[in-house]
């Protein structure tokens, strides 16, 4: 820790889109962040190209292209974390490219500079040795309420469950599972009856990266948290949702699902757990 300023040195690890810049400026706010990993995905293998052209990974990537490429028409997302301005980094001379976050050099980094904590969201699964970095952990922003929701498109998938009230983020704690780690904070955002899948996930997720900067801040202080999860919940994975999901949702939603929804912003901490004498 740097002992002149009493912030928490970092190392975060995000992904490019508007949403991820928005969490790591406010993270540099926060704390020393001595630089921010982003992956390029440019590096190639037979296996990830055979991979790639297999029949149903090629129609599901079609699929969430053309879906995704009409709802980001005009680059809402930008719009939402930063207004008219373009998105952009605070800190762009902090940033390093790496083909992904499993590449050696990402472990290298972090045994060079030696980070209090390593802050990530938004990048693929870590399962190098970088999980044993950081001299007091690895934290992660996922995007839904853990142990229930786990893995991909959570938002979508509370909606579908017709659950608005389990929509939200969880900050945690990395371990070797997908979102199993211990729970730090479950932050849900404020429900309209206006809203989408979309306009709910980015409001949960700005309402994160305010709780992460203080989360780092608090750690800084010496305050500690983490429970452990109860239970597994469930995983949903991104091969799940289809169009008769994403026609049931919209459906849904034209029905009133959120007409008579009232939640304002709720933020649950996870202190630390006291052993047992």
């Amino acid at each position: 820790m740097n002992e002149r300023t009493n912030k928490l040195s970092v190392m975060v690890l995000c992904g490019r889109s508007a949403r991820h810049l928005y969490v790591a400026n406010a993270l540099c706010a926060a704390a020393e962040v001595q630089a921010i990993v982003q992956e390029t995905g440019s590096e190639w293998n037979a296996k990830k190209v055979m991979k790639l052209l297999r029949p149903d990974n090629l129609t599901r990537k079609a699929w969430r292209w053309l879906r995704d490429r009409r709802r980001y028409t005009g680059n809402p997302e930008a719009r939402f974390f930063f207004g008219d301005s373009p998105p952009r980094l605070n800190r762009p001379d902090l940033v390093v490219e790496v083909p992904h976050v499993n590449h050696p050099d990402v472990v290298a980094l972090a045994d060079r500079l030696e980070p209090d904590l390593i802050c990530v969201f938004g990048t693929s699964l870590i399962r190098s040795e970088l999980l044993d970095r950081g001299r007091l952990g690895i934290a992660n922003l996922h995007g839904g309420l853990s142990p229930e929701y786990r893995g991909a498109d959570c938002t979508f998938w509370a909606l579908y469950n017709r659950e608005p009230e389990k929509v939200g983020c969880t900050l945690h704690w990395i371990d070797r599972g997908i979102d199993t780690g211990r729970l730090i904070a479950h932050i849900s955002p404020e429900v309209r009856p206006d809203d989408g899948e979309l306009t709910l996930f980015w409001r949960g997720v700005r309402e994160s990266a305010a709780v992460y900067a203080e989360f780092v801040q608090r750690l800084a202080a010496g305050e500690r948290f983490g429970q452990t999860q109860p239970g597994r919940g469930r995983l949903y994975q991104v091969k799940q949702r289809g169009l008769r999901h994403e026609r049931e949702v919209d459906r849904l939603l034209r029905d009133g699902l959120l007409g008579t929804v009232r939640l304002d912003r709720r933020v649950r901490w996870f202190p630390a757990e006291v052993a047992s004498a």
